[in-house]
């Protein structure tokens, strides 16, 4: 409130952009109305335009507090910050029930999303047409059809209630004799399902094609400069290629984007979630599958040392920058574009209102930095004016009394400061302030693009002063290195599309091994293994053959497994509810969904790969593997009492058993072998495995019941009932001697 009270006060501030100064001039294209829009822009700064990156709402009737928080944040931060534009990347609204199992439309939520965006703009005094809002997955839950009953983003959204209604819309931003380019564009799946089997983008040939219509637009004006920018809900990593193998990336390096921006994955794996993409010959194949840096080439910075020549190939390249979730985070993005150079702020909210907000622009952050087209243009370009001020973006609610730069060298182990200058506001401009100050900026060309800190410090008329984060800079393009965590790359690096037949096969082919190679070999092999053979010759393998050859014997648990797995690789899991209301139940399958009557494709057999993985994958790791483990370790443990009760019942028995008893006696000692056989502490820790793995297949199947109004007695019989009745026979059958 008391943000709001001093916002009132300092009408000093410009909050909006006038009428005059934005002009918008719309393209129509055959039936398509807006399909592209230039804005023109007026009021200065020339050399700089900036946008504000907004994603993951997910407005719910269950969390009021996200609605409004919203509401009360981002649209006074709008009037200070006073975009060109305004992107929201998908997931408008969450479609969960309360639960979280249950996800399809919630058309309160979109009502509730429709109403604080009017008032957020409203607020914000910006033009409605420099929102661009887009679906997410979460947009498309149980959507049979664009267009219908339950396609409430095409109602509610401001992109539909501004009739953009084909997949992709661009927008250009016009200022001091630049371009920038911005593509948007919903690659949800054309059949929404519910959730959870609807993760993934699935571009079509259609919509890649146009996309590269749309990046193509400027191309002939080639005397001009034209920063291309592009906006999507999944990152590339959750994006599926076409049934001819191409992808968003192929049309990315084709027209050499600066950034690609998106959302989808939140906060929860990481805040580093960003990746560089270039075009250079590759060496390893696997590179189809994952990337194992944030930077795609190897070392960081060879990429860049390229010829000046014109007839040099070009190396094409982008930047792909998911950003956090407003859900839980609290996140908004401001991204500049300054003289072609792109940098952004991600600003976190969860404190409250922020009253100064500092973005430098020049120099760029050597870790996000284009690793081909920085360094050549400082080798190759003649001209390098931009170079000879520090520059920043710096927005507030109140008058700014001082700004200064500060540059410190990291050489000695710690941060010295080399470099502190007063800034200057740049001009008279209405749109925002841009501060710079002259440097000698020849003095940090240095080979290590880590070396030299840049950090900004505002301070506005009450006192209060702001500090921007410590960013490294390279002069000379060179890019630093920048690493991922475990559950960044698992999320980034990872193409799950490639990735999950070949995953898919190898699980089953470890667990087809597991069955069908010990069975071969008691049937050819004239050697038996047995309990004996391990605690004689101590092999890992001889034990390993051991107890998978005694599995194997206990007939119903081999047959029962075997027959089981060839009723998941070829036959449906189940049939569930696959739209929000209404239409015939669909029938999932490890392939994806096949959904009967009017909503059948004849041009696609299976709808939802790879998003069914979230299904496949859980079911046959966390349940299936293990339960087959436990089965096996069960059988053996049977196996080790039978030589320690016949030890203890006075029973005579031939050499061959004596001689096991005596040398699992000495292989575990008398102590050890009381301890473990005599009160069979192997099985009763057995027994709680199986209890874990009967809670995490129940949660798996009351997943599915609130998902797809399953019922597991008549819609997913095979897939809940083999498992739990298998581990019980298995219990029981091992349970006497």
């Amino acid at each position: 409130m008391g943000f709001l009270l001093v916002l009132l006060l300092c009408f000093s501030v410009p909050s909006a952009i006038n009428c005059d100064s934005v002009q918008n001039h719309e393209r129509i294209e055959g039936e398509n109305p807006n399909s592209r829009t230039i804005i023109d822009v007026e009021g200065g700064p020339d050399s700089v335009i900036w946008a504000v990156q907004l994603s993951d709402l997910h407005f719910s009737v269950f969390h009021p507090d996200r609605a409004v928080d919203f509401e009360r944040l981002v649209g006074p931060a709008l009037a200070v910050i006073n975009p060109s534009l305004v992107l929201i990347t998908g997931d408008l609204t969450d479609g969960k029930s309360e639960d979280l199992l249950t996800m399809k439309q919630n058309e309160e939520e979109w009502i509730e999303y429709v109403e604080v965006m009017e008032k957020v703009v409203k607020r914000s005094g910006l033009e409605k047409n420099i929102f661009y809002d887009l679906r997410g997955n979460h947009d498309n839950f149980g959507v049979p059809v664009v267009g219908g009953s339950f396609d409430f983003f095409s109602k509610y959204s401001i992109s539909g209630g501004l009739r953009r209604s084909r997949n992709v819309n661009s927008v250009t931003i016009q200022s001091g004799g630049q371009k920038h380019l911005f593509v948007g564009f919903d690659s949800t799946m054309g059949v929404g399902l519910r959730g959870p089997t609807n993760l993934f983008g699935h571009p079509t040939e259609e919509l890649l094609a146009d996309i590269d219509i749309e990046l193509s637009q400027w191309n002939s004006q080639s005397a001009e400069q034209v920063t291309k920018i592009t906006f999507g809900h999944f990152p590339l990593s959750f994006s599926a290629s076409t049934d001819t193998g191409k992808s968003l990336k192929d049309v990315f390096l084709k027209h050499s984007l600066s950034a690609y921006l998106c959302g989808h994955l939140h906060t929860k794996f990481g805040k580093n979630l960003k990746r560089h993409h270039w075009s250079g010959q590759h060496f390893l194949s696997l590179e189809k599958y994952f990337q194992l840096n944030i930077h795609q080439a190897p070392g960081g910075s060879a990429v860049g040392q390229q010829s000046c020549s014109e007839e040099a190939p070009s190396l094409n390249e982008f930047w792909e920058w998911e950003m956090g979730d407003w859900r839980k985070s609290r996140v908004m993005r401001v991204l500049a574009i300054d003289l072609g150079r792109v940098s952004f702020i991600d600003i976190d909210f969860k404190m409250g209102a922020k009253n100064t907000i500092i973005l430098p622009t020049f120099p760029l952050d050597s870790r996000f930095m284009l690793m081909a087209s920085s360094p050549h243009d400082y080798s190759c370009f003649g001209n390098l004016s931009s170079y000879e001020n520090v520059r920043a973006l710096v927005f507030s609610s109140l008058p700014i009394v001082s700004v200064v730069a500060r540059i410190y060298d990291s050489r000695p182990g710690h941060l010295d400061m080399v470099m502190e200058s007063p800034m200057r506001k740049h001009g008279n401009s209405t749109r925002g302030d841009l501060y710079t100050v002259p440097w000698n900026w020849r003095a940090f060309d240095d080979p290590s693009p880590d070396r030299f800190w840049l950090q900004i410090e505002a301070t506005d008329i009450l006192g209060r002063s702001t500090l921007s984060e410590l960013r490294p800079f390279s002069i000379n393009g060179i890019a630093a290195k920048h690493n991922w965590r475990w559950m960044e790359f698992l999320v980034m690096g990872c193409q799950w599309d490639a990735l999950y037949y070949p995953i898919l096969w190898s699980i089953f082919l470890f667990l087809f091994s597991i069955l069908l190679v010990p069975k071969a070999v008691v049937i050819c092999s004239k050697k038996q293994y047995t309990s004996h053979n391990f605690i004689v010759e101590k092999s890992f393998i001889s034990g390993i053959l051991w107890v998978l050859t005694d599995f194997c014997r206990v007939s119903v648990l081999w047959f029962g497994l075997l027959i089981y797995l060839l009723y998941l690789v070829f036959f449906p899991w189940g049939c569930g509810q696959v739209f929000t209301e209404g239409g015939g139940r669909g029938c999932m399958t490890i392939k994806g969904w096949v959904v009967d009557g009017p909503y059948e494709r004849a041009e696609q057999s299976y709808i939802g790969y790879p998003d069914v993985m979230v299904v496949v994958f859980p079911h046959l790791c966390f349940v299936v593997l293990p339960a087959v483990l436990v089965m096996c370790a069960l059988v053996a443990e049977r196996a080790v009492y039978r030589l320690y009760f016949f030890s203890l019942s006075g029973k005579k028995e031939d050499d061959y058993v004596n001689q096991s008893l005596r040398s699992l006696t000495g292989y575990l000692g008398r102590g050890r072998s009381k301890f473990l056989c005599g009160w069979r502490l192997a099985r009763k820790l057995l027994i709680l495995f199986c209890l874990i793995i009967y809670w995490k297949h129940w949660k798996l199947c009351r997943a599915l019941v609130g998902a797809y109004e399953m019922n597991p007695f008549l819609h997913f019989p095979g897939y809940c009932l083999p498992i739990p009745l298998l581990l019980a026979y298995a219990v029981y059958k091992t349970w006497r001697v």
